[in-house]
């Protein structure tokens, strides 16, 4: 099987199997693109099962060298934008864990017992820290970002959209995902949304009282509330389109001077937050967000953490002095 074949092969048992994401998979794809490329040139022929299992060490190390070289004139490139070095740190870390785990794939279905690649010492990367938004601004977004809408079904929908975001902790892919029965089936089972995640993962989210009201009121002005209708429908009446929500949340952020992080996401940051700094702990937190693992959760007690020692230094008459 060449090269191109194994990587299909694996991309399919990541979607039938490991049930990861569209995107996951496109990100996969393209990653595993750039390494197979870049061993065919190396080692001068067709890549096949025989060439990745008898790659050493020093082959990868060479293809990652070459991805550090192609990030270091992607960031020359595009110095004073968005490109920085430690995100280009986490491209590479994100290759280098594509690249182990499609041989993971090779030595489970094909026999390959190469070590070189969990030899290969990946990039250090720090990890990004939750941007929360402040209680005020959260609470003000679902009807600033409805009011920007052309049309009252428009602005009724996006202020039940990004309520659901701030209100129940949801990716704007879950809350994109519902359809009319998901959120009839939560409100006649008392308010507990079932939702759907990363990997096919579901769990149950509470709905406030006051975001309940509204998706109930969007309910009812909903233009073809079908069962199987999308929660959250496009113009067309096709589901929404996750960049149509962050381009409405980008025209409310200009218009009310909010930092860049203020995405559709912070809204979920936001909501674990809050709920952090009014005292739930970090396992109700992980169950709510859907995190497989505590440690994600965790970064919001560092971003807390951080927070408060941004308030100390700024604020303590101490801070500022030198040590004595």
């Amino acid at each position: 099987m060449t090269g191109a074949d194994l990587r299909d092969a694996f991309l399919d048992w990541m979607r039938d199997e490991r049930r990861a994401s569209p995107l996951t998979i496109a990100a996969y794809r393209g990653d595993l693109d750039r390494f197979l490329d870049f061993i065919g040139a190396h080692v001068g022929g067709t890549v096949d099962l025989a060439v990745l299992d008898r790659l050493s060490l020093a082959d990868l190390r060479a293809w990652l060298a070459f991805e550090h070289a192609q990030g270091h004139a992607l960031a020359q490139r595009d110095r004073g934008r968005s490109s920085t070095p430690d995100r280009a740190a986490r491209t590479r870390a994100r290759r280098v864990s594509a690249m182990r785990s499609f041989y993971r794939y090779l030595a489970r279905r094909h026999g390959v017992t190469n070590p070189a690649p969990g030899l290969l010492a990946a990039p250090r990367t720090k990890s990004p820290l939750p941007r929360p938004l402040s209680e005020a601004q959260a609470l003000d977004v679902p009807d600033g970002v409805g009011d920007l809408a052309v049309t009252p079904l428009g602005q009724a929908r996006d202020a039940a959209l990004f309520l659901l975001l701030y209100g129940c902790g949801l990716r704007i892919s879950e809350a994109l995902g519902l359809d009319v029965r998901d959120l009839d089936h939560a409100l006649s089972a008392g308010g507990t949304l079932l939702v759907r995640g990363k990997g096919g993962r579901e769990r149950l989210v509470p709905i406030l009282p006051a975001v309940a009201r509204v998706l109930t009121d969007w309910r009812a002005r909903h233009p073809a509330p079908l069962p199987d209708a999308p929660l959250f429908p496009g113009v067309r009446g096709g589901r929404l389109q996750p960049a149509v929500a962050q381009r409405a949340m980008r025209a409310w952020r200009d218009m009310a001077g909010l930092p860049d992080h203020a995405t559709p996401h912070a809204l979920r940051h936001s909501f674990a937050t809050h709920l952090m700094e009014g005292g739930a702990d970090l396992r109700t937190i992980q169950e709510l967000l859907g995190h497989a693992s505590l440690s994600t959760t965790q970064r919001y007690t560092l971003a807390d953490e951080a927070r408060l020692m941004e308030v100390w230094t700024r604020a303590h008459p101490r801070a500022a002095r030198p040590a004595e």
